[in-house]
């Protein structure tokens, strides 16, 4: 995988990571919270794709261009 690549997937991962942190603190997922005891699937999903995209990365990073 080509470095500029993966050091945009590292770069979308961690913003999606801080702004699914954002939305998990948000009062919308303090609400979904106190209902369901976990914030919203937006959050969640955001998360989710921030950890995906950042270890895509960091492996593209790892491995090198060939």
């Amino acid at each position: 995988m080509n470095k500029t690549i993966s050091l945009a997937f590292l770069v979308g991962g961690i913003v999606l990571l801080a702004f699914g942190y954002n939305a998990a603190q948000s009062v919308s997922s303090g609400f979904a919270r106190i209902f369901t005891g976990s914030p919203t699937n937006k959050a969640i999903w955001m998360i989710t794709g921030g950890v995906i995209a950042s270890v895509v990365g960091l492996i593209g990073l790892a491995r090198g261009s060939k």
